[in-house]
């Protein structure tokens, strides 16, 4: 029997989309491993990467569930698809490109004691590779309608208390399974980006809180698959981004927030000309307005399950203008369960 056998077995199933992460997915599983605690199974996913950057069977351990899809389904097709073959009460979400600290997980579950009423937690990234920066500290949900991940590439000084923050970022997230199927997972349209933001936002919407988690930590080294600014992140980032703010926005907030949303899209559109974007912008936001009917029939039964006041989630998201420029953590304080 191996020290990984004789560690004590957690209920959580540990869910990897791997995309052209041969490079890194041996340290990934390395890291887990060396938990303080084993979760119940693993299951990586091999989502069609190309040639050369292919995840092949030999290169897992028999310790985890290996999939090999033929062609490349996205980001949230690909955890749904591990999340239905999962048994445990928790789902651990784990990039291929995050490395986690020994007792990562054994913070995640010590921090479900402490909060029995939240559903999903959110995990400390440090940038990997640079030491003394973050990469990550949660999604912060702004009124002008953009989400971003708090605390990236800022000083480990900025990194907050543990408390409530919007959503988790899935590089490294925990989330209750039974709340995951009922939100139906990841919306399969958004193919990669905002999908959790997506998710956070819907589940806010169902009444569910997030507490993001500082003593749970791994080291990220972020857009190892696509790159910050390449096409493939600058297209889907703009058109998920608009499909988040307008099918979740409840009630009254979207009319007060989409003038301010309009306006800060536009002056996106044009900034993207610095960077030779300007064409690829415009055919992403083309395509997310073709996508309007079907948006919002999706937006229909999104607010028909929502059991907050538009009030509520407005309370929830960051107005002051220099938390998003400056990427500021925001995180509110949370009480623990008493004992």
């Amino acid at each position: 029997m191996t020290e990984r056998d004789e560690k004590s077995v957690i209920d959580v199933s540990v869910l990897i989309v791997g995309y052209r992460s041969r490079a890194c997915i041996g340290r990934c599983l390395t890291a887990l491993s060396r938990q303080t605690v084993r979760p119940r199974e693993v299951f990586l996913v091999e989502n069609g990467s190309p040639d050369g950057e292919k995840i092949d069977a030999s290169d897992v351990p028999d310790w985890v569930h290996f999939i090999d899809n033929d062609e490349n389904i996205g980001f949230a097709a690909a955890n749904n698809q591990m999340a239905r073959l999962a048994t445990s009460r928790w789902l651990a979400l784990l990039n291929p490109d995050a490395f986690a600290h020994d007792d990562w997980l054994e913070e995640l579950l010590a921090a479900t004691l402490r909060y029995p009423d939240v559903a999903l937690f959110g995990s400390t990234q440090y940038a990997d590779g640079r030491p003394g920066y973050l990469d990550g500290v949660g999604d912060v949900f702004h009124a002008a309608g953009l989400a971003y991940r708090a605390g990236y590439g800022r000083p480990v000084s900025m990194l907050p208390d543990e408390g409530e923050v919007f959503g988790p970022c899935a590089a490294a997230a925990l989330i209750r399974r039974d709340v995951f199927e009922a939100l139906e997972g990841f919306d399969e349209r958004f193919f990669c980006y905002s999908e959790d933001v997506d998710l956070a936002f819907r589940a806010r919407l169902s009444g569910h809180r997030a507490i993001q988690v500082r003593a749970a930590a791994v080291d990220h080294a972020g857009y190892g698959s696509s790159g910050r600014r390449s096409d493939f992140a600058t297209y889907y980032g703009v058109r998920n981004r608009f499909w988040v703010f307008l099918r979740n926005t409840p009630g009254w907030l979207l009319w007060v927030l989409l003038p301010v949303h309009l306006a800060i899209m536009s002056m996106l559109w044009i900034s993207s000309a610095r960077f030779g974007q300007f064409r690829l912008f415009s055919k992403a936001v083309g395509d997310a307005l073709r996508e309007l009917p079907d948006l919002m029939e999706s937006r229909k039964k999104v607010q028909a399950a929502r059991v907050v006041s538009p009030a509520k989630i407005a309370s929830a998201m960051a107005w002051n203008p220099i938390r998003l420029v400056t990427r500021s953590p925001d995180i509110r304080p949370a009480k623990p369960a008493e004992r």
